[in-house]
């Protein structure tokens, strides 16, 4: 009898337990929304109904569009609202909640904000970059000079914010605080404050700091997003600094292994993917790779499964039956076999960044020129279904593409599309 309470008292608290460690996420719907980068899972993979095969007007209806000033961070989609953000008068860096049936303003927030980057990135603009991460309760937003800002998704008044650069005595990053915040029940993990930082999602205490590097042009700041993963047994936090790859224990931020990543002017930007118990990244003006994790009794072991010559630079590869799907700096798509590192083709020139966004065997790609491209994932060749200049302005913001909607986030404003599925 013992025996069985003890069960019960064990399966009631293992059940509390997940519903506290997942407060303020129950409400979300990955069906129904975009709730951070790369979307539900991180990962530009969705669900939702089967998408066409071409791009034409007759399958990709606009709805309706708003002007907004200058930002490359990309939409994020609740049930109700769309969450855009913007850099006005080169000093203020603003938070607009959108009706996502009209585009109407439902409210904004704004705060006093900017950086001027470096002078060979200034034709990437000096704009609010990061993509901000909603849980369903809270929106947290990534402000150009360090710092991170909770608001309420339904108000947008201000819940806390966190001045890294103060709080750590860390100097401004040079291109400005680019990492996309990732939620994890009431855990809010980011590159920023020149390291890697955990914080309480419900009062912005800083819980650990991890990775922390020297300040310098080359190394200051960080340009990727991290990812959460079970890899080689182990549920950790997946990093890649300017210079470094690394597996982060989530509860006290311990190293458990470590990476270097070949890096030119410390550009390593990709989001690592996951692939099994190994990380695929690639870094600008150098190659791509694959890194096995393993674990033994000694502790984790991070080494090269194999490299290849092809040089990604700001794109994030989707993975689809385990190739990789990869822009690169050249401005050609290229697939990876995963498993052996062999490019299986290469395509022609398109634009010099593309957002990509995957379901079953098709791709879409939004470049930087405004073209949106309609990819089917197919190993063997190159394979593109449709195109369509779909935006007038630059379009650097990731793609958001939710059942039969999609959000194109262009450099001055955010346009909605309808998308016709066949029958």
């Amino acid at each position: 009898m013992i025996k069985v309470i003890q069960i019960i008292a064990f399966l009631i608290a293992s059940v509390l337990c997940a519903v506290i460690e997942c407060e303020g996420n129950a409400s979300l719907n990955s069906d129904r929304e975009w709730n951070q980068w790369r979307g539900p899972n991180r990962d530009g993979q969705v669900t939702g109904p089967v998408w066409p095969d071409r791009l034409t007007e007759n399958y990709l209806e606009q709805r309706w569009r708003v002007d907004l000033g200058p930002s490359y961070s990309g939409p994020v989609v609740s049930a109700d609202a769309i969450f855009v953000t913007e850099t006005r008068d080169k000093s203020t860096e603003v938070v607009r909640a959108l009706s996502r049936t009209t585009g109407k303003e439902l409210w904004k927030a704004e705060w006093s904000g900017a950086i001027s980057v470096p002078f060979f990135a200034k034709s990437r603009g000096d704009w609010i970059r990061a993509t901000p991460a909603y849980d369903g309760k809270s929106l947290f937003v990534a402000g150009m000079r360090d710092v991170l800002v909770s608001l309420d998704a339904k108000s947008g008044k201000e819940n806390w914010r966190v001045d890294f650069a103060k709080e750590f005595k860390t100097p401004l990053p040079e291109f400005g605080l680019v990492c996309s915040p990732l939620v994890d029940g009431n855990a809010l993990y980011i590159q920023a404050g020149n390291a890697a930082v955990k914080l309480d999602k419900r009062t912005g205490k800083v819980i650990w700091r991890a990775l922390g590097s020297e300040s310098g042009i080359m190394s200051n700041g960080a340009f990727s997003s991290p990812v959460l993963a079970e890899v080689a047994g182990r549920r950790q936090l997946i990093v890649q600094t300017r210079e470094q790859l690394a597996g982060l224990d989530l509860e006290t931020g311990k190293v458990l292994w470590l990476q270097n990543v070949p890096s030119f002017r410390g550009m390593n930007i990709l989001t690592p993917v996951v692939f099994g118990d190994a990380i695929f990244t690639s870094s600008y003006q150098n190659k791509s790779w694959l890194y096995r994790i393993s674990k033994s009794t000694d502790g984790f072991a991070v080494g090269e499964a194999w490299e290849n010559n092809a040089q990604g630079y700001m794109s994030t590869p989707v993975v689809i039956d385990g190739y990789a799907y990869l822009h690169l700096g050249n401005q050609r798509f290229t697939c990876i076999n995963l498993k052996t590192g062999e490019r299986t083709w290469t395509s022609k020139p398109f634009g010099k960044y593309v957002s990509l966004v995957a379901q079953r065997d098709r791709i879409l790609a939004l470049d930087e020129r405004g073209v949106l491209l309609l990819l089917k994932a197919n190993p063997k060749e190159f394979e593109l279904l449709s195109e369509n200049p779909i935006s007038e302005d630059e379009a650097w913001a990731h793609l958001a593409v939710v059942g039969d909607e999609l959000f194109v986030r262009g450099l001055n404003g955010l346009a909605v599309y309808h998308w016709r599925t066949p029958k």
